[in-house]
């Protein structure tokens, strides 16, 4: 499978999330920090099947990255999706790279 260019690193801003095509599916992007560090999990809500996770909170709980929606605060890993409150309403996540400043996705891991 190959990568695909999403956009440059500099355009999400730190702390923040950005929905993004791959292909046919809308993927929330986060870059909880000011590096490199990125992760990427589906958009749609699964309890709601709402276009909204990219507009989720980032938290820190427990040492652990988790979005959490905007809607009725369920909270998603961003390192694999798994939701902290049912695992049934997990998410997929992407694998993320940065090249030359890019970010490129690649199809759920």
């Amino acid at each position: 499978m190959s990568w695909t260019d999403i956009c440059a690193v500099n355009d999400i801003i730190p702390g923040t999330g950005v929905c993004a095509l791959l292909g046919q599916r809308q993927v929330a992007v986060f870059r909880p920090y000011a590096d490199e560090q990125l992760f990427a999990l589906d958009n749609i809500d699964p309890f709601y099947q709402a276009s909204v996770l990219s507009r989720g909170i980032l938290a820190d709980l427990q040492g652990e990255l988790y979005i959490t929606s905007p809607l009725k605060k369920q909270h998603f890993r961003l390192k694999d999706g798994v939701c902290l409150e049912n695992a049934d309403f997990s998410v997929a996540a992407y694998a993320v790279r940065v090249t030359n400043g890019r970010i490129e996705l690649k199809e759920p891991v």
